[in-house]
């Protein structure tokens, strides 16, 4: 594959272009829900929930400056323990995270487009919509990986404009006396902890600009200066963001109106044509979360190819000399999402994940695997390989603490087993799969 296309500003671009995008805009109300709209319960949860990401790019930005072999997570899962790891690694990465998350946020491009052209639609039609931008990003970026890199650039810098004039319209219209610290005092909500599952929704995908660090100029220095930046960044963005939404529109007008208070929130402020170009704003977000999702899917079955850890590896790793893109790879991350788009569809239809969707799990189940490599983290810390307190012990540690409560914040997700069951065999797979295939060599 081409190298060193992508510099330091598309890496942050891709963490907080991906982060930021959808489900800010679209887990404000499941939030609020959660905590009883509390908006204070809301901000500690975040906060709480930010352990993870913030804590956790720390660390995996210590395997990130050792490793800059194409595949990421694969390739420190590698590093970190051996090919079996790495290969469940990039399969639940390649069939269940990635493409969950694509299905989703493809969804919601759909509902957001309907609500900017005033489109009266139903789920059918957003799932259409959003399979459409699916396939166009899909072939922007194997058309180009620059291409692919220069919309997430620009996406990053737009979709960052509508939180911050929504927080600062909050700030200086809305009303404060909404937020009581005494929720956070007395605990008002013992059902808050289910609103880090949707928190966790909103932090997710910093991980994913790991698979283009090959293609990062300087990977070594770049791509763990990206994951320390971002996330600091991405938090207070976010808390912003939904202290002004929530004292502007007010808590139970959000928990009542659902992803339609986005809407409200332009409308209060700008009136209806300003409304229509805070939505394009925020449609260009979300399409800009999906593109860069699509920026490390299309790369996965490539990274397990090269290593042979992928049926028909010497087809999948093959990367197309005018395009510089492995043009097969893309094709087989494309239909694993449509897949994925399909299995949206049907629980969504029939309301099998009440206040949630397929991916909130997968993210949790990703988490709860970070923890292979920040304990990996933690043992060179201790063995003096990774210098320092805070890099080697403390960050790992918290990192750790941070999937545990994000994995708590999962339980009360009523499919939560059967799904975790799923999760499980895909991983006991593609370990089996990697001990057929050693044993032919």
């Amino acid at each position: 594959m081409k190298k060193n296309e992508y510099g330091l500003f598309t890496a942050i671009g891709m963490i907080v272009g991906i982060v930021i995008g959808s489900g800010i805009f679209f887990k404000s109300d499941n939030i609020l829900v959660a905590t009883n709209g509390s908006i204070s319960l809301g901000v500690l949860v975040f906060c709480i929930a930010a352990l993870g990401i913030i804590f956790g790019s720390l660390t995996i930005s210590e395997l990130a400056s050792r490793e800059s072999k194409a595949g990421g997570i694969i390739t420190y899962a590698e590093y970190s323990y051996n090919e079996s790891v790495a290969c469940a690694f990039g399969w639940f990465h390649t069939f269940l995270y990635y493409p969950t998350l694509i299905a989703v946020v493809s969804w919601v491009s759909g509902i957001y487009i309907c609500m900017l052209f005033g489109i009266d639609a139903g789920l059918a039609t957003h799932i259409i919509i959003g399979f459409v931008i699916m396939i166009i990003l899909y072939v922007l970026n194997v058309l180009s990986g620059k291409l692919g890199g220069y919309f997430q650039n620009a996406s990053t810098v737009i979709k960052v404009i509508p939180l911050i004039l929504i927080a600062i319209a909050g700030v200086f219209f809305g009303n404060p006396s909404t937020i009581k610290i005494n929720d956070v005092i007395h605990m008002k909500s013992t059902s808050w902890i289910a609103a880090i599952a949707p928190i966790a929704f909103s932090f997710d995908g910093w991980i994913i600009t790991t698979s283009i660090g090959h293609e990062i100029k300087d990977s070594k220095k770049n791509l763990p200066k990206a994951l320390v930046i971002a996330p600091l960044f991405i938090l207070i963005i976010y808390v912003l963001y939904f202290v002004g939404i929530s004292i502007y529109v007010g808590p139970e007008k959000i928990m009542a109106l659902g992803d339609a208070h986005v809407d409200l929130a332009a409308s209060m402020l700008f009136g209806s044509w300003g409304a229509k170009i805070i939505l394009t704003f925020v449609v260009i977000s979300i399409i800009g979360t999906v593109n860069g999702l699509i920026m490390g899917h299309v790369r996965m079955p490539y990274s397990l190819a090269i290593r042979g850890m992928f049926p028909n590896s010497k087809k999948i790793k093959l990367v197309n000399d005018k395009l510089g893109m492995p043009l097969y790879s893309s094709i087989v991350a494309f239909i694993i999402s449509l897949i994925c788009l399909v299995v949206h569809y049907i629980t969504q239809k029939y309301n099998y994940l009440p206040n949630s969707d397929v991916s909130e799990i997968s993210i949790t189940v990703n988490y709860m695997l970070y923890v292979l490599l920040y304990i990996k983290v933690l043992r060179m810390g201790l063995e003096g390989e990774v210098k320092g307190i805070f890099k080697g012990k403390i960050n790992p540690i918290l990192a750790t603490i941070g999937s545990i409560i994000i994995l708590s914040g999962s339980l009360s997700n009523p499919l939560f087993i059967q799904y975790l069951i799923i999760c499980g065999v895909i991983l006991l797979i593609a370990v089996l799969f990697w001990k057929f295939k050693s044993k032919e060599v």
